[in-house]
């Protein structure tokens, strides 16, 4: 293929790509809208209610730290919802709920106990088959959270406990002064274990497999929430980036990633094939090199409608 056609190549997927991120951008103000609304499309019904339901569940959990207090879990849900960052890091986890939800009914994959997390629990090396049966608790408990839309505050990421606390402080007068305040604080953080929540679990699981780790880029092999993890460890992207891009209209992304690791051109089909099994890859992708897949990836900055949150 000619250079001049290589080139027609990435100005496609960058297009691509920019395309993905207009649309990413504008999921959290169009959420916005709808969370503070009575209608809203069908369309947007599941992520709507699991957004709504996860807020409100994460609301509670505060507010049942201070009972009669006259703290409003009302109120504190509001101020969740309008929140940039912690609305977008819901709607990540709605995401993955659902997108696993999709791809066990499109193509088999159980959203919790997949080939490579079975070979995981039987390895030969105890820390390494521990790690992957308390992921796999958390994995399960996750899906489960998500058919209940809800999200435990103990398995949230550092940053969006952090985030969630400074939002319930600003509902409260002088939470510095406030004892009672206080000590929910403390309490809440004293019982917190990063290390524990599942997506500290996964990252760790993805770690331990070292030069394997590739293995885990087989989606059908891996099941998702394995897939994704290592995906964004290996390309760099936050883990919420790499959920997005396994929703069909983000696939430009998902190439990329996996190009962007050294994927071969055969799996990387494979895997688009998964994702988005209408269409195919068009022709000539094959000869983007690795170099041009992580350089088209940086030079696209970071959408705002994806969480910051690890």
């Amino acid at each position: 293929m000619t250079s001049s056609a290589v080139s027609t190549v990435e100005t496609v997927l960058r297009d691509e790509l920019a395309r993905a991120n207009r649309a990413a951008n504008g999921v959290v103000p169009v959420l916005g809208h709808l969370l503070a609304s009575s209608g809203h499309s069908l369309v947007s019904d599941v992520v709507v209610a699991r957004v709504r339901g996860m807020l409100t569940h994460i609301a509670r959990q505060f507010v049942a730290r201070l009972p009669n207090t006259g703290t409003d879990a009302d109120a504190l849900t509001e101020r969740l919802s309008v929140d940039p960052v912690m609305l977008s890091f819901v709607h990540a986890a709605a995401m993955e709920g659902i997108i696993a939800e999709a791809l066990e009914q499109r193509a088999s994959i159980d959203p919790v106990l997949s080939p490579l997390w079975q070979e995981l629990i039987a390895s030969v090396e105890p820390r390494i088959s521990e790690l992957a049966m308390q992921a796999l608790a958390s994995q399960s408990r996750f899906m489960q959270s998500q058919l209940r839309m809800q999200y435990p505050v103990n398995e949230m990421p550092p940053e969006m406990l952090e985030r969630s606390l400074e939002l319930w402080a600003s509902l409260n007068e002088m939470p510095e002064t406030n004892a009672s305040f206080q000590t929910a604080i403390r309490s809440i953080k004293a019982e917190y274990d990063e290390a524990n929540t599942r997506q500290g679990l996964l990252r760790r699981l993805g770690l331990s497999m070292n030069h394997g780790a590739i293995a885990a880029l087989e989606l059908n092999h891996a099941g998702l929430g394995l897939f994704v993890t290592v995906l964004a460890q290996l390309s760099g992207q936050s883990r919420e980036q790499a959920v997005l891009s396994c929703d069909p209209e983000q696939s430009a992304r998902l190439v990329l990633a996996l190009r962007s690791v050294g994927m071969e051109w055969e799996m990387i089909e494979r895997q688009f094939a998964i994702v988005e099994p209408s269409q195919r890859l068009p022709r000539g992708l094959e000869e983007l090199t690795v170099e041009a897949a992580r350089l088209l990836l940086v030079e696209q900055p970071e959408s705002s409608g994806l969480a910051k949150a690890g």
